[in-house]
């Protein structure tokens, strides 16, 4: 059993890191506009994060060894059921669960929670631990073109963050809420297109936050200048954005990433922070992210109410910071 526990330690040690990473929501746009601002109206939204969170937290603790590394233990047959058995606790999705059903034994009512919070739970359980790039991302294709190349690796960067699948899901449930209630006010569909513009905004603050230093180096080594590289990345933001929000409002989604992208350039080069995959991207702080909501959701919602010519000053905005910052990225 001394193998066994010492296992368990490392795997204990593996599973705090992961909930440490999670940490970023703290100081993710859409999370600090839904709790500060939308307060009690947000809790729908709050549980969509859960949902989003929910599935890389269920991770089977043994999935996060590389099973070549964990083939080579020196184990027996009797020590590997006992991982088997031990190792889900180490889970804090599979304690609650367990807390849960506790609860549900004296109240019944609590019974289908704990039946779809356990199906969830087995899902991300079994699942392999999404950690590097799935494979559907090789069916995005090479755009043509000098920049190409980078706005495909920018969007397959892109859809490795929960930022991505938050706004899919707020998109997803707009438009169902759009089909099914026709009668749909026209406020609403605004708000839902800034929501899912806002819960990609973070990701303006720290395009470069997914490249490694190596990575950077080969950035400025390239005969590409800075602008380019910036473009590139703010092309792959832009374009799911408009996609993510064509069942809504796709010209206040294009006004609102515009200007959300114009914002969070300076963040994202003057001050790249490192990222980490399948997490939320963390912002530049809330004074940065208060700018940058606010200033979005006024472009958007100008954009919707006096038409498609906003956003002429919004590209111009956009223009004007993507020269500029180009410029400091080749200093």
């Amino acid at each position: 059993m001394a193998r066994v526990r010492a296992i368990l330690g490392a795997l204990a040690l593996i599973e705090k890191r992961e909930r440490v990473r999670f940490g970023t929501i703290a100081s993710n746009n859409f999370f600090l506009a839904t709790v500060v601002l939308l307060q009690g109206a947000g809790m729908f939204l709050l549980l969509l994060g859960a949902l989003v969170i929910l599935f890389p937290m269920s991770a089977d603790p043994l999935r996060r060894v590389p099973a070549e590394r964990s083939a080579q233990w020196p184990l027996t047959d009797a020590d590997r059921r006992w991982l088997r058995v031990l190792s889900p606790w180490l889970n804090p999705i599979f304690l609650l669960l367990v807390a849960l059903a506790a609860w549900s034994l004296r109240h019944v009512e609590s019974a289908s929670l704990l039946a779809l919070l356990a199906a969830l739970f087995a899902v991300g359980f079994f699942a392999p631990v999404v950690g590097g790039q799935p494979a559907f991302l090789r069916w995005i294709p090479a755009f043509p073109g000098r920049i190409g190349m980078f706005i495909q690796r920018a969007l397959r960067e892109t859809m490795v963050t929960l930022d991505f699948w938050m706004a899919l899901l707020v998109a997803v449930s707009g438009a169902a809420y759009r089909f099914f209630v026709p009668a749909l006010p026209e406020e609403a569909r605004m708000m839902m297109t800034l929501l899912v513009v806002l819960a990609l905004s973070s990701r303006a603050q720290c395009l470069f936050g997914l490249d490694s230093e190596s990575a950077m180096i080969r950035h400025r080594l390239m005969p590409l200048p800075g602008w380019m590289a910036i473009l590139a990345k703010d092309a792959a933001f832009l374009l799911i954005a408009v996609v993510l929000t064509l069942p809504l409002a796709p010209a206040t989604g294009l006004a609102a990433g515009l200007v959300a992208l114009a914002i969070g350039h300076r963040s994202a080069v003057l001050e790249r922070r490192p990222q980490t995959r399948w997490r939320f991207s963390a912002g530049a702080g809330l004074e940065n992210g208060l700018v940058q909501v606010v200033l979005l959701c006024s472009a958007g919602a100008a954009a919707f109410r006096s038409g498609p010519l906003v956003l002429i000053p919004c590209a111009l905005a956009f223009a004007v910071s993507v020269w500029w910052f180009g410029r400091k990225l080749d200093e």
